[in-house]
């Protein structure tokens, strides 16, 4: 009997299913006149998990370059962390805006 055949004749096929890579989202801070920069480098040590001087590059970043990339993360990561930064910057009185968008 051919491979791949069963007794009664029928050909098996087989079906392969690849996995998709769900699409990651990018978390962004965005400057304003008012944020303090320390409270940018604490909101990315404290929400993004970044080291003190990634943080503090990534503060430069967003204060010489108007935004900054603070991580990328499957979307619903990404809009928890953009609503805890959002939440955490009104509760210390800084108008931080975030936004997030697709990679």
């Amino acid at each position: 009997m051919p491979h791949g055949e069963h007794p009664e004749g029928q050909t098996v096929e087989r079906v392969r299913t690849v996995a998709k890579e769900p699409t990651r989202y990018r978390v962004l801070l965005h400057n304003d006149d008012y944020t303090t920069m320390e409270f940018v480098v604490t909101v990315l040590e404290s929400i993004f998990q970044r080291s003190p001087a990634e943080a503090y590059r990534i503060m430069l970043q967003v204060h010489t370059q108007g935004q900054g990339l603070c991580g990328v993360y499957p979307y619903d990561i990404a809009e928890t962390k953009a609503g805890a930064v959002r939440d955490l910057a009104r509760r210390e009185g800084f108008p931080l805006q975030t936004s997030v968008e697709a990679e």
